[in-house]
């Protein structure tokens, strides 16, 4: 079963390029363009708009890098409390550093790196000296005085004029940052105070994907964005300063709205005009909406993806990463679109395999301990299950089982070489001291990759790890930390019931 492509980037990237260079030439010498979202790997745009690039946006800023500065924007608390971002499982600030390596891969430089709402925090501090020491330009803004509401205070000495001024030299200026929360919204308008005291006549705009402008507002691709930024308890809402000045029905968000007041103040303040944006919508530079080619496919896409958040935010709650409120929020929002966790096509295979599992032992065939079950669906639609057993994760036979279906392996030839797992079996219990020895998916495609190099049908299913990218996986336990990393690796689009795979509080 094919996924239906619902999105073309082609024709997005041409409209996209064709709006920031217009908005760029409304201002006499320079842009600040906000970018929002995940300038590199937007999974969740992927997800939700099949056929969407997850790198998009970098073929867009190289078309426009001639132009271009970039400044990268990282909140100091997100520094310090080590904030997670979940679809890569690294901190904001390794994300900062990964972002950097990744523009500089595309051909792009980060002009300098700002650290919002500093206030000296030890983590923060450790960030700017291992930055500096590699060369990089770092900045330091504390928390903006008199914010949000003393306009006079905020646009003063006191002020954005606190923060030191970021030398930039081409008309358009990037400002993007590791996720919602950043502060790139601040540094914008505080380059735009020090701007105009100097005479730079400089602008705003911003580029963010969801929620999209002109789709309803309970189109599944908009609610999906409500889910996925549950924990902020964002919500879209109809955008009434959009509907007052021109009549016509926009979708923004919460926080936009609600600041976009105290923006224009701040904006006619800095300008000593009339700010040029009678609503937030006005602001945007947002064409996704016009890269959809098949509504249909989207929506679809976008219902999964509310299941998909639902069993994220579940899991976070039992790690202790996430609150109560979170959960039924999102379980509110799958409910309205009328979907339920088992729509996901996956998730009952894998909870059949569990039980399975469990029926083999009482019957005295199966293992002891927990019982774990995976399923995968297949691109031709099979679903493919896996449970755990005395030597493999779950996860881990699913792979196999996987690519022995895809490589046309009978289920009855063994793709690892018995020499090699004794080897890893051996190390694992004898060297590394591991409590348990059976192999999580990183060390099982190590194995594989071993096996391989003298056995041919071993290489032929290890090529076939390449078609597993965008699977749909569902575990119904919680991943180890090498499942997860292994699973992730491979592209897979992973969700889990909220249940742990053993009663140990640690695991490695």
């Amino acid at each position: 079963m094919t996924a239906r492509i619902g999105f073309d980037n082609d024709k997005y990237l041409r409209e996209q390029t064709a709006a920031i260079r217009d908005r760029v030439g409304q201002f006499q010498d320079k842009l600040y363009l906000e970018f929002g979202g995940k300038i590199i790997y937007d999974m969740h745009a992927a997800r939700v708009l099949p056929g969407f690039d997850p790198n998009v946006k970098m073929r867009l800023l190289q078309q426009l890098k001639d132009q271009a500065d970039i400044l990268l924007c990282i909140y100091a608390g997100d520094i310090e409390r080590k904030k997670m971002r979940a679809d890569f499982g690294i901190t904001y600030d390794a994300d900062a550093l990964k972002l950097i390596d990744d523009l500089g891969e595309w051909g792009l430089d980060v002009r300098g790196v700002v650290i919002t709402r500093f206030e000296n925090q030890p983590s923060a501090r450790i960030f700017k000296n291992k930055l500096e020491r590699r060369g990089l330009r770092v900045y330091t803004h504390g928390f903006t005085k008199g914010y949000p509401t003393d306009v006079d205070t905020i646009v003063s000495d006191a002020g954005y004029g606190a923060n030191e001024p970021i030398e930039t030299q081409k008309p358009l200026v990037v400002v993007t940052g590791p996720g919602p929360g950043s502060g790139k919204l601040a540094t914008c308008l505080s380059q735009l105070y020090h701007d105009w005291r100097r005479g730079t006549k400089s602008g705003y705009a911003k580029f963010e994907t969801f929620p999209i402008w002109n789709l309803p507002i309970k189109h599944p691709v908009n609610v999906a964005y409500e889910a996925a930024t549950a924990d902020l308890r964002d919500f879209n809402l109809v955008d009434p300063f959009h509907l007052e000045a021109h009549g016509q029905v926009a979708i923004n968000y919460n926080r936009d709205v609600e600041i976009f007041p105290v923006l224009r103040r701040i904006l006619e303040k800095i300008t000593g005009g009339e700010a040029m944006y009678k609503s937030p919508t006005d602001m945007g530079v947002n064409r996704a909406g016009f890269g959809i080619v098949d509504d249909g496919a989207v929506r679809e896409a976008a219902l999964q993806e509310l299941i998909r958040r639902f069993f994220r935010y579940q899991c976070e709650y039992a790690m202790g990463l996430s609150d109560k409120e979170t959960v039924e929020r999102a379980e509110l929002i799958m409910r309205e679109m009328k979907t339920k966790p088992e729509d996901r096509r996956v998730v009952e295979p894998a909870r059949r395999a569990a039980q399975e599992a469990q029926d083999a032992r009482t019957a005295g065939k199966g293992h002891k301990g927990v019982f774990v079950g995976a399923a995968l669906e297949l691109p031709d639609g099979t679903i493919v299950t896996g449970k755990n057993s005395p030597l493999m994760h779950a996860g881990s036979s699913l792979v196999l089982n996987a690519i022995k279906r895809l490589a046309g392996v009978p289920d009855s030839l063994p793709l690892l070489s018995g020499t090699v797992l004794d080897a890893v079996v051996r190390l694992k219990e004898n060297i590394l001291g591991a409590k348990s020895a059976n192999l999580d998916v990183e060390e099982v495609l190590i194995g594989l990759s071993v096996t391989a190099a003298t056995n041919p049908t071993a290489q032929l299913a290890l090529e076939k790890l390449k078609d597993l990218r965008g699977a749909e996986v569902h575990m119904t336990h919680i991943p180890t930390p090498g499942d997860d990393s292994g699973l992730r690796r491979l592209g897979i689009n992973l969700t889990s019931d909220p249940n742990f795979s053993g009663k140990n509080l640690f695991t490695a």
